[in-house]
């Protein structure tokens, strides 16, 4: 399944790949893509959605912590 978001508060391209990379690790999740320039990010997962959300977020708070997203 896809889930796609938009993504603020990120602060430049090499921290949106930087994201990317820690959100791949996530179990369940098989391809993060996250574009600097739109604000958006795509995820490919398998599992229960509101769990991979959950996960999402708490990397990106540990990573990131000015970053929020919002599911679209």
């Amino acid at each position: 399944m896809n889930i796609k978001f938009k993504i603020k508060g990120l602060d430049c391209a090499n921290c949106a790949a930087e994201l990317e990379r820690e959100i791949e690790k996530i179990e369940g999740i098989t391809k993060a893509s996250i574009s600097f320039m739109t604000e958006r990010m795509e995820v490919e997962c398998e599992g229960n959605e509101e769990e991979i959300i959950k996960k999402i977020q708490k990397v990106i708070k540990k990573e990131e912590p000015d970053v929020s997203i919002d599911k679209i």
